[in-house]
């Protein structure tokens, strides 16, 4: 990593918070925002703001560089196995994508019983579930075990109650939510997508826990994979050396995702009720670090830094779209 940590923490006050372009259509998430371009096509720009707990918590520099040019990146390494949305990236915090209709399904893939949010395996199954997601469970599973095999627990995209609810594969067609065929490529695809995603990061000294895949339905009919792909925010990492050694005894694995900012808010008493804690910068500047040190990691490349302030650039690099 090429940026020192004073460096870091002189950025924080510019970290990238908003766009602000222009252009019509827009729309915002809570880390990406959207505007709508000619032709068929979309702009995305991907902010420096971290959100946990369903909040926004702060705006951390390179974050967004890091996911947009990471997502790319696996878009580029999983292209031969299902086509993607992204046509160019214009900026580092942006990309041209091709418009489509999402399909309201969040596409959760599992290679561990892991996790303590309510939709998470062994949340469930440490409840005394057994028949989860539309699976059955033998009894004696541990936490964080490797599963046989990975599996999909797919989930509706903020439902009735305004949060993810949980659904079984089968649900998903009975549901009307996608067609049977549509589905049975769906979730061949996000499979594959999966493996070819935990060889390339156990390449890289880490082993893909789980993930989030979102598709979407193009105009001429095309299944496209879209959004994010194995960042930090869609998916959790952890380091393989010393897995098995603490899964043996019964010790948490060491993540390597942004898994240590929720346990930073926990220890405060936080999880997303109330006034959101104020934390030391320096959290903040570890939590570039661990962008980019997970982008170099899984990429083999050295990270090059855009320039801040963010928004000056970026409409220099836009300047004639739309």
């Amino acid at each position: 990593m090429t940026i020192s940590r004073e460096e870091l923490l002189a950025l924080l006050p510019l970290a990238f918070r908003e766009s602000l372009l222009p252009l019509p259509g827009r729309q915002s998430g809570k880390v990406r925002e959207w505007y709508t371009l000619p032709n068929g096509e979309r702009l995305i720009v991907t902010t420096d703001r971290l959100s946990a707990f369903d909040r926004v918590l702060a705006a951390v520099p390179f974050k967004g560089q890091v996911l947009n040019q990471l997502s790319a990146w696996w878009f580029q390494q999983t292209q031969d196995l299902i086509p993607n949305h992204l046509l160019s990236l214009p900026d580092p915090n942006a990309a041209i994508v091709t418009e489509v209709q999402p399909i309201p399904v969040e596409v959760i893939v599992r290679g561990f019983i892991s996790g303590v949010t309510s939709t998470a395996l062994w949340h469930r199954y440490s409840l005394g579930e057994r028949h989860i997601y539309g699976y059955n469970f033998p009894a004696g599973l541990r936490k964080n075990e490797r599963l046989p095999q990975a599996i999909i627990t797919p989930t509706t995209k903020g439902g009735e109650t305004g949060h993810d609810e949980r659904l079984t594969c089968a649900e998903v067609v009975e549901k009307g939510l996608l067609g049977a065929d549509a589905w049975e490529r769906v979730q061949t695809s996000a499979l594959a997508i999966f493996e070819r995603g935990q060889r390339l990061a156990a390449g890289a000294g880490l082993i893909l826990v789980d993930t989030k895949y979102e598709f979407g339905i193009a105009p001429d009919g095309r299944i496209l994979l879209i959004d994010e792909v194995h960042t930090p925010d869609s998916s959790r990492f952890w380091k393989a050396e010393g897995y098995e050694e603490r899964f043996a005894a019964g010790q948490e694995p060491e993540n390597f995702d942004k898994e240590f900012i929720r346990l930073a808010y926990v220890e405060r008493g936080y999880r997303g009720e109330g006034e959101i804690p104020a934390m030391p910068e320096a959290l903040w500047a570890a939590a570039s670090e661990r962008y980019v040190n997970i982008y170099e990691s899984l990429t083999g490349q050295t990270f090059v830094p855009g320039a801040y302030p963010v928004p000056e650039r970026l409409r220099r690099a836009l300047a004639g779209i739309g």
